[in-house]
């Protein structure tokens, strides 16, 4: 007995996203662990998905990707832009740390927040807000990095002013050799950036939803607000936005790299975030599943080994 055979005239019937096959989600959930890293037929052949033992691994090598390609563009004269998320965060510090350990200035780096928290309407929180992506990033990562931090001009944060210009901006610094990397956590539903699965419904083809570079006041899936109440809010769903402002796939599938990161790991034997790796792995890319094209492109993928399963029962 379980969701799948008892959906049927429950709250959640019509809940999940329409394009959804939950069965098959749930065939892909319960393979083994040792599987996690089999390579499918779309795949990009230089996309590699990494284990990580602990949330120290995770932090350092992903921390150490991030710097590894800021230092390679600075040694190299060119431009990198870099798609910024807010989730995961750790391997901020260590990227900082690694930096600073080389002298390597970010003075050819443009960041790009992927989204932020948002009305309908697409107005944004105060970015002095301790719940506002723009004061994490200076928290995290434009700030510890000191003397070498990315000018300040060259810092773009999701507000209803600037995210309609970012296509514009990122077009003419790729005219200049930019290098174009992606950097993301993997959603609950399985979004990169606040582009949610349900948006799949308004387009009539694959390439007109790849065609979309943004949007803002996105109306966000209930379970990215719950998985946000979770992580990053202490709990407290009631101060949870139920929008945002966001990139679009035209954007974040444009990248000459991607590094993206899944730690969505409690302790203790809980997580949030082990259905929803193995989607984005092991599904063949769809609209209705946004982060199953991140493994299209050429880069690593990051992920807390436990998140691999068993993903079999277990109470607390």
């Amino acid at each position: 007995m379980t969701l799948v055979d008892t959906i049927r005239g429950s709250l959640l019937e019509g809940f999940f996203p329409a394009g959804w096959d939950l069965a098959k989600i749930d065939a892909l959930a319960a393979r083994p662990p040792e599987r996690i890293g089999e390579r499918e037929k779309w795949w990009h052949p230089q996309f590699r998905p990494i284990p990580c033992n602990d949330f120290a691994d995770f932090d350092v090598k992903m921390g150490h990707e991030i710097a590894s390609t800021i230092y390679r563009t600075h040694r190299d004269g060119r431009p990198l832009i870099l798609i910024l998320p807010v989730g995961p965060m750790g391997m901020y510090r260590w990227a900082v740390y690694f930096l600073q350990e080389w002298g390597t200035s970010c003075g050819h780096v443009h960041g790009f927040n992927m989204d932020e928290w948002s009305d309908a309407q697409g107005n944004t929180l105060p970015p002095t807000s301790p719940g506002a992506f723009q004061h994490a990033m200076e928290q995290a990562f434009y700030g510890p990095l000191g003397s070498l931090t990315v000018p300040p001009k060259q810092r773009h944060f999701a507000t209803k002013s600037e995210l309609p210009s970012y296509a514009q901006q990122i077009a003419e610094l790729r005219r200049q050799g930019a290098q174009l990397v992606t950097i993301f956590g993997i959603g609950r539903v399985c979004h990169i950036a606040f582009w949610e699965p349900q948006f799949a419904a308004e387009f009539t083809s694959e390439a007109e939803w790849k065609a979309q570079t943004h949007r803002l006041g996105a109306k966000l899936h209930p379970l990215t607000i719950e998985q946000n109440a979770l992580h990053s809010f202490k709990s407290r769903t009631t101060l949870v936005p139920a929008y945002a402002n966001t990139i679009g796939p035209a954007l974040f599938l444009a990248a000459d790299w991607i590094i993206g990161g899944a730690d969505g790991a409690f302790g203790r034997g809980m997580m949030w975030q082990g259905m929803s790796l193995w989607m984005t792995l092991h599904h063949e890319p769809t609209p209705w599943i946004p982060s199953s094209y991140m493994p299209t492109l050429p880069g690593k993928l990051f992920f807390l080994q436990e998140l691999a399963g068993p993903l079999i029962p277990e109470c607390h």
